[in-house]
């Protein structure tokens, strides 16, 4: 097999990279104060209430809670990328339902990538409901480290010995049907480069597997194992396939509202008949599908869109500026409250913190102590 350059998928000439003008840097830190100022009022002020005192009566109850808190913070974000930064997002492929449990696997093209599937979310009532499989750096950091923890994200090292055990703990936890979930795997595992792909050539190569020139060679046990753990309780596989026009774009770049200016997301919806269910013919039929991104992904280097394009209308602008608006009051009367009040609000906010901080460190969640004494004394009547 011979090993090919990977593939630029900018078409055309690219339009001129937004200088970083006064204004947008203005804009842009405003933007991220208000984000961040309001994660913080969401974690603070609100997710106690459902992620530790609620979930003492019901896992259930509390993940739903937690998520249509989260569901309203993460408004802002589809808002920024649609409506302020002007960014097109152009849907195609197939409509998926509302209201499904899915597994979601995407490519990885940039640091960003997984945000651009809240636009989707959000068309489809799901946006709180969303779920990563992530790096475990990512849930140290500050602020967002603690989101990922309340929102019970899984956590992964990139070593197998040590994430399988701790992959099928979590995802075991994700098995009830009546939790709305979307999961979201990348399976290539990194963001793509020219030197990545260069690397998963020469392993294909070497192993007789697919030349790929714009995806990697996709890992295939974290995915087989979301599938085996979750395939009783979802309803379908969303295959999503992303591409940016002209220029893949990185946070600071969406912050600012620089790039990107097209971003095109393809997506086919697999139902868990079509999926193998033994370990290797998953391997292989996983495998397959990413050289079917490829090739969606080299005509989109053609034409500039992937084919049947308008699955997706535009965003609420009435919608989401009323929850944005919403949102961003509710947390000025946060702040207020904290800092110009009484020193009883700002002992309490330290110690939250200090408790979330705590919780992700040690990966503890409040468990359901009082769900779990009712259906013994109920077991106890019953006997």
């Amino acid at each position: 097999m011979e090993i090919q350059e990977p593939l630029n998928t900018s078409i055309n000439r690219p339009r001129d990279h937004l200088y970083l003008t006064p204004f947008r840097s203005v804009r842009g830190l405003i933007l991220v104060l208000a984000n961040l100022s309001s994660a913080l009022t969401v974690l603070v002020f609100l997710s106690p209430v459902t992620a530790i005192l609620v979930r003492l009566f019901s896992v259930h109850h509390s993940r739903v809670a937690t998520s249509f808190l989260f569901g309203m913070w993460l408004s802002l974000w589809p808002f920024m990328f649609e409506k302020i930064n002007n960014t097109k997002v152009v849907f195609s492929g197939e409509t998926v339902p509302e209201k499904e449990r899915v597994l979601i696997m995407a490519n990885h093209r940039t640091e960003v990538d997984w945000m651009y599937l809240w636009c989707l979310a959000a068309r489809k009532g799901r946006l709180g409901y969303v779920r990563y499989v992530l790096k475990s750096s990512l849930m140290r950091l500050p602020l967002f480290g603690w989101a990922f923890q309340i929102l019970e994200f899984v956590p992964v090292e990139r070593k197998w010995e040590v994430d399988e055990s701790n992959m099928r703990n979590m995802l075991e936890t994700y098995k009830d049907p009546d939790d709305p979930l979307w999961l979201a795997v990348f399976p290539e595992g990194t963001d793509f480069s020219e030197q990545k792909c260069i690397k998963s050539q020469q392993f294909a190569a070497e192993h007789g597997l697919p030349i790929l020139r714009n995806v990697l060679l996709p890992k295939t046990r974290g995915f087989y194992t979301c599938l085996e753990t979750l395939r009783c309780s979802i309803d379908a596989v969303y295959d999503v396939t992303i591409a940016y026009k002209h220029r893949c774009p990185i946070f600071r770049d969406i912050v600012f509202g620089q790039d990107p200016s097209e971003v095109h997301i393809h997506v086919k919806r697999i139902p868990l008949r079509e999926v193998p269910t033994s370990e290797t013919d998953t391997a292989a039929w996983l495998t397959e599908r990413f050289r079917i991104k490829d090739r969606l992904l080299s005509d989109f280097g053609v034409h500039g869109h992937f084919p049947s394009q308008g699955t997706e209308g535009d965003l609420s602008t009435c919608k989401y500026l009323a929850i944005s608006v919403g949102v961003i009051a509710l947390t000025c009367v946060c702040v207020y409250l904290t800092v110009f009040t009484s020193v009883w609000f700002k002992i309490y906010v330290v110690a939250v913190c200090s408790y979330f901080a705590f919780a992700t460190y040690f990966n503890v969640r409040a468990p359901p102590v009082l769900a779990s004494v009712k259906a013994l004394c109920c077991g106890t009547k019953s006997v």
